[in-house]
């Protein structure tokens, strides 16, 4: 089994998760700005309503900024995981290359 993303997958992820969290952050900040004109119209039930609405959009805000943000962060940890792999992997086969002892190998054909 073969697994060859490519080199530019992970910032490719990560600058659209990015891109994602900032549009998540606008959507939710004009759904706060679209309910605003309301506040103070209610009385009563509706107003706890209104209130308790308005305190759990700020907290759902708050929640999905942070786990985006941790989301980012494992991208970019997985994105460092895979570089200092491939780095380490090419590092290995030059030091397990330049041990080899090329000098006695034949590769002449035999009839």
């Amino acid at each position: 089994m073969r697994f060859d993303m490519g080199d530019q997958a992970l910032p490719t992820l990560i600058a659209r998760t990015s891109g994602a969290h900032e549009d998540l952050g606008t959507l939710l900040r004009r759904l706060i700005d679209a309910a605003a004109p309301l506040e103070g119209k209610f009385n009563g039930a509706g107003k706890v309503a209104f209130d308790g609405f308005k305190a759990r959009v700020d907290q759902v805000t708050a929640d999905l900024n942070s786990a985006v943000a941790s989301i980012l962060a494992g991208q970019h940890g997985v994105h460092t995981s895979f570089v200092d792999g491939d780095q380490a992997m090419s590092d290995t086969a030059r030091g397990t290359e330049s041990s080899a002892g090329f000098d006695a190998a034949s590769f002449r054909v035999r009839p």
